[in-house]
């Protein structure tokens, strides 16, 4: 059985590659899929065949694609721009008759209303209509979107949000890259399977705060904010306008629970408990 990963180089793809070997994935059964020669380079390194491909160029993806019998989509990072992104993709893989396509979704994704779902929700029905069987990995929130963030934490002793006392499940990306490992070699896994996948303790914003804190041994407070004001920080600071509203709106949607994930999905497909948001604190300050 080949298996393909598109989106192979990025931060996710790379640790789905790991993942695939680690779980005995022959190296030469697996295809690494990606635009930076450079970065592909790297996972050639580990035995694996590496082969262009660029969302945008659809002329590279039905090649990319060939032999190929199921097919990890990892969502594109161009916000605003995926849904053609994935069309590509889908239709080449309709081409070269894959047999099964793993979509990198996000958690309840159609009932959080998040404004990033909605690409997202998209896709799902683009694959509906393919015709080829397909299985939903909709991931929660990475605990790196805020342990890669701790200096800035720590720096100011306070997290800035808008989420209210709302709870996240979130997860590593090395856990969320586990379970989609796990889905590729389950050979019996059953299309039209949705997995809704996280973290098995939430938590709030607060409660990061708490931890951090206590990881680091110093007052880390989370301050919960006006959505204007806190979108017009995140602009102050950088971030395009669009990016922030994306932001503040997903701060306001955790109020309502749109990144809590119910069940055990995750912890059953890894094979362990997901990685405790205090662990991951810990890894990441030592690192």
């Amino acid at each position: 059985m080949k298996i393909a990963v598109a989106g192979a180089t990025g931060k996710l793809g790379t640790l789905v590659i790991d993942a695939l070997l680690s779980r005995g994935a022959p190296a030469d059964s697996l295809v690494a899929l990606g635009r930076s020669p450079q970065k592909l380079e790297a996972l050639a390194a580990k035995g694996v065949e590496t082969r262009a491909a660029d969302y945008n160029a659809a002329h590279t993806l039905v090649a990319a694609l060939e032999g190929v019998d199921r097919l990890l989509l990892i969502s594109g990072s161009d916000v605003g721009h995926r849904i053609p992104q994935h069309e590509n993709v889908v239709n080449a893989a309709r081409r070269v008759d894959v047999s099964l396509i793993a979509y990198t979704s996000i958690a309840n994704a159609r009932t959080g209303q998040l404004k990033l779902a909605a690409e997202h929700v998209a896709t799902e029905d683009l694959l509906a209509a393919s015709g080829i069987p397909y299985v939903l990995l909709r991931n929660g929130w990475y605990t790196e979107n805020y342990t890669d963030q701790l200096m800035g934490y720590l720096n100011s002793g306070v997290i800035l949000g808008a989420a209210g006392e709302g709870k996240i499940s979130a997860a590593t990306r090395a856990d969320f890259a586990e379970a989609a490992a796990a889905v590729l070699l389950d050979e019996q896994v059953a299309g039209g399977t949705i997995y809704e996948l996280g973290g098995d303790k939430p938590f709030t914003l607060s409660q990061l705060a708490g931890a951090l804190g206590a990881a680091a041994g110093q007052e880390v407070t989370y301050r919960d904010m006006d959505p204007q004001t806190l979108a017009g920080i995140y602009e102050q600071s950088g971030i395009p306008q669009v990016y922030a509203e994306i932001l503040v709106d997903t701060d306001l949607r955790i109020r309502n629970g749109a990144l809590e994930v119910h069940g055990s999905d995750l912890a059953r497909l890894i094979g362990r408990a997901p990685t405790s948001l205090g662990k991951a604190i810990k890894q990441a300050l030592d690192s």
